[in-house]
Parts: C-alpha cells; sequence; structure tokens
C-alpha cells in the first residue's frame, strides 16, 4: 500500500482506469499515510469516512465505466472553499463551528469530476501570510528539512497546508488560493508544482474572501501533468461569480507538450533584488539556459513598474480584506462573544477571533480608505497597478512567457521572520506582480539551495494562455529532473 502514496494524479488516474488499483485502495493508502503525518498538522478537518464513501461511489462509476476526469482519486482541499456539511475555518477562530450549507463551485466542479476528499488543509488565517504560521490551528510543519537537521520549517503560506500534504505524499494533488503568490511560494518551498490561472479562469463563490480583486483557485501537484489535470477539472465559467470569464476551458492535459521552441522567454532585469541568494541567481540562468536548449529565445526584457509592486499590493489587499472581513460579527455564524450590548459583542467577538495578522491587515485597510487617506493611498495604488499590467502588456508584445524565480530565498525556520512584518512580506516580492496584473503562472521545483533544500522557477504567461505556461513549466520539469523527496518525511 505505501507505493500507491508515491504515484502522480495523472500516473493513478491511469492506474484505477485500467483497474490495477480499485480507488478504495488508492484511497485507504492515503488515510494511512494521513495518520502517520499527524505532526506536519497539514489538515484541519480530516473526513476518512467521507472519503471512503466517495471512493466506494467512485469504484461504482467505473464498474459501470462512467469515469469522470479524477474518478476515484483523492485529493485535499484547502480550508478556505467552502464544502457542504464539512467543516470550514479559514483557519481562523472566527468561523469556528461554521458548516457552510452550500458548496463552492471549485469543489463541486471536483466531486462532479469523481475526485475523492480526504480532509480541508491547513492555511495562514483567511489566506493572510507567507508561512502557515498564523492559523489558528497551529502551524504546518514543512515535510522537507535541511539534511542532518531536523528543525521544523515552514511550508509557505497561505496555502502551506495544502503544499505540505502533496510533498508529504499524503495526498495526490490539492487546492489552493492564491492572491499574491500563496500557490507558488509554497510549492517552491516544498518542491512541489503550483499553478495559479488567470484571474476569472475558476470561480471564486463559495471561497471565502481575502481580496476579491486578486484571490484565485488553483491547484497543487507533484508535476506539471497532474496540476494541469487538476486544473481542468477546477476551471469553468461560473454566473454565480461577476468576475468569472465565460470561456471554455481548454484541453492543458492533451495538449501539454512541452515544446518550447520558438518561444521568446523574457527575463526582467527588474526581478534582480538586491540580497538575492546566489543559488537563486545561477538556478534562474540555469532556468534560461534550459529553455534556450529546448529552442527558445530568451530576451532581456523590462517591468519599470515592478519596485512598487508590493508597497501596491499591501495596500489594496488589506483594503479589500478591511471590508470582505466586516461581515464577520458573531450574529450569522461562528464565534460570538457576548457583550453587555450590540457594540461590545461585535468587539469582544473580532477581538477573540481575529489573530494578530488579520487584525494587522484590517486597520491598514481601514486606515487606507478613511476620510483623508483614501486618494493619497488607496486611489493611488490603484493607478500604479494600472501602470504595472501595462508593463505586462508592453513586454508580451515582445515575449511570449516570462520566467523569474519563484521566491527570494528557501524555507525558513518556524518562527523566523515572526517579529518583522516587512521582512515576511518580502516573500511575495517575485509573485505580487503579476497577481496585480491578473496574469497566470506556475512554480516548478529546479533544485536545491546551498542548505540542500528545494527552489522553484516561475513561469508567468499571458491573460488566458495557460498552456504557454504549463509546456515551459514541463520543459523546465524535464531539464531540472528533480525527483527529490523530501529528507523529513519519515
Amino acid at each position: 500500500m505505501a507505493t500507491l502514496t508515491e504515484l502522480g494524479l495523472a500516473e493513478a488516474k491511469r492506474r484505477i482506469a485500467s483497474r490495477e488499483i480499485s480507488a478504495v485502495e488508492l484511497t485507504q493508502a492515503h488515510l494511512d499515510a494521513m495518520e502517520r503525518a499527524q505532526h506536519l498538522n497539514a489538515f484541519i478537518t480530516e473526513t476518512p469516512d467521507l472519503a471512503l464513501e466517495m471512493a466506494e461511489a467512485a469504484d461504482a462509476r467505473l464498474a459501470k465505466g462512467e469515469a469522470g476526469l479524477l474518478e476515484g482519486l483523492p485529493i485535499a482541499i484547502k480550508d478556505l472553499f467552502c464544502t457542504e456539511g464539512v467543516a470550514t475555518t479559514a483557519g481562523s477562530h472566527i468561523l469556528s463551528g461554521f458548516v457552510p450549507p452550500y458548496e463552492s463551485t471549485v469543489t463541486r466542479n471536483l466531486w462532479a469530476q469523481g475526485a475523492v476528499s480526504l480532509g480541508k488543509t491547513n492555511l495562514d488565517e483567511f489566506a493572510m501570510g507567507s508561512s502557515n504560521m498564523t492559523s489558528y490551528h497551529g502551524p504546518v510543519r514543512n515535510p522537507w528539512t535541511r539534511p542532518e537537521d531536523n528543525a521544523a520549517l515552514v511550508p509557505g503560506g497561505s496555502s502551506g497546508g495544502s503544499a505540505a500534504a502533496v510533498a508529504a505524499r499524503i495526498a495526490l494533488a490539492a487546492t489552493g488560493t492564491d492572491t499574491g503568490g500563496s500557490i507558488r511560494q509554497p510549492a517552491a518551498f516544498c518542491g512541489i508544482t503550483g499553478i495559479k490561472p488567470t484571474y476569472g479562469r475558476c470561480s471564486r463563490f463559495g471561497i471565502v474572501a481575502f481580496a476579491s480583486s486578486l484571490d484565485q483557485a488553483g491547484a497543487f501537484g507533484r508535476n506539471v501533468a497532474d496540476t494541469a489535470l487538476l486544473l481542468q477539472a477546477m476551471a469553468g465559467y461560473d454566473p454565480k461569480d461577476s468576475t468569472s470569464a465565460d470561456l471554455p476551458v481548454p484541453d492543458w492535459t492533451g495538449s501539454l507538450s512541452g515544446k518550447v521552441k520558438g518561444l521568446r522567454i523574457g527575463i526582467p532585469a527588474e526581478y534582480r533584488v538586491e540580497g538575492m541568494p546566489e543559488a537563486i541567481e545561477k538556478l534562474w540562468q540555469q532556468g534560461a539556459d534550459w529553455l534556450k536548449a529546448e529552442g527558445a529565445e530568451i530576451v532581456e526584457i523590462n517591468l519599470p513598474h515592478t519596485k512598487y509592486a508590493l508597497p501596491t499590493y499591501y495596500i489594496i489587499a488589506p483594503a479589500e480584506a478591511s471590508s470582505n472581513l466586516a461581515r464577520y460579527d458573531g450574529m450569522r455564524y461562528g464565534l460570538r462573544v457576548e457583550g453587555e450590548n450590540l457594540a461590545e459583542t461585535y468587539m469582544r467577538t473580532r477581538a477573540a477571533g481575529f489573530g494578530a495578522e488579520v487584525k494587522r491587515r484590517i486597520m491598514i485597510g481601514t486606515y487606507v480608505l478613511s476620510a483623508g487617506y483614501y486618494d493619497a493611498y488607496y486611489l493611488k495604488a490603484q493607478k500604479v497597478r494600472r501602470r504595472i499590467v501595462d508593463d505586462f502588456e508592453q513586454a508580451f508584445q515582445k515575449v511570449d512567457a516570462i520566467l523569474t524565480p519563484t521566491a527570494p530565498s528557501a524555507a525558513f525556520r518556524v518562527g523566523e521572520k515572526m517579529d518583522d512584518p516587512v521582512a515576511m512580506y518580502l516573500n511575495d516580492v517575485f509573485t505580487v506582480p503579476s497577481s496585480l496584473a491578473g496574469l497566470p503562472g506556475i512554480s516548478v521545483p529546479a533544485g536545491l539551495s546551498a542548505e540542500g533544500l528545494p527552489l522553484g522557477l516561475q513561469v508567468i504567461g499571458k491573460a488566458w494562455d495557460e498552456q504557454t505556461v504549463l509546456d515551459a513549466g514541463l520543459a523546465l520539469e524535464r531539464a531540472a529532473g528533480f525527483r527529490i523527496a523530501p529528507y523529513g518525511l519519515g
């Protein structure tokens, strides 16, 4: 049974379809692995009974020849997606006891394609963080450790539980959400693949909102083919989401080739940030050389407003968060701390329910939206965002995709940087610009740091061109040959 957890999503799909293994066998193997990996704290809510029930139903459909795209494949769901009848917490105390009476569109799509739910994964509270240290349910531990050093490392955030589950071989694949890098950065830290599609490609209906103009669902897998398969099942137009794009979902899996011959790949000068480790600089150059060897042309480009991306993001995202999180008042669902009157009940509930990072971002967001500061901060940030979008549009007149590092460092120790919010925010320096522009991006594991930890390379593509992103990612994956399992799995 242990070998079943080593399968990737696409390989497991092939074996189930050929009836070499059953959905129940595959699911039970992962449930057993989850039990052995409790120390990672990757899951908030495990659903073993539901998983086996779904697996049995999948085997019945397989016997009838009625297989969906993900029939019988056990996956994990970030606990930001509302799941009917299964607790959804968003990693926050304020949603303790909340069981949604409805299903998010993304998970509904997955269940319709036969996927099996292993449970809900841990995350930074309300997806606010880059380390998975801000969850009310405790930090997630990265299954990777430094060689000969068992110190706990962060998995990245906010989708750290999903990334850790896939890396630790306790889920075939997992959903995540990416607001400023929350799929790509954890993928890099955990040595797996993660893709954020174009904003609007996946429905946001039923996803607990952080920043509505930035949040986008995406996929984690062990490799590019796995992420393409999961994303294909997740995506699609949804009339319940006004930001959902009314576009057909391409057959990314069937069209995946890894061919980059004739593509022009941009290398942005502005991503060479001060203090970037030499290993990351070398890996970036190596990535460019790999693509060039496959027939791509490497082109130096400029994205001149990149240096303003982080401050712009940390004005817009908290502003939207302060508005979205105003609904949590203890009146209708979740935590309620009684006070002597209505106002005091609001204050006590929110004081007890929100963690420090969420409170920080609510305060920042409320400040930049307040009278006298709206024009100076929020309005100006929106104008700069438009310039960042323009930079990418101009660049994509010259190139087909852009290659950058995913993160400015490898995974760091649990507890590091927590006292310095700015240092923590800098983890998103390479992922935030494309999030502001709503562009697709993928992180592929491509090498190791000087300390023996995984490093990722990021491919950013044109809006709605996930296929080129996936193909360039596959070319990097083949060249890198990254097949290393986490040292800390045992």
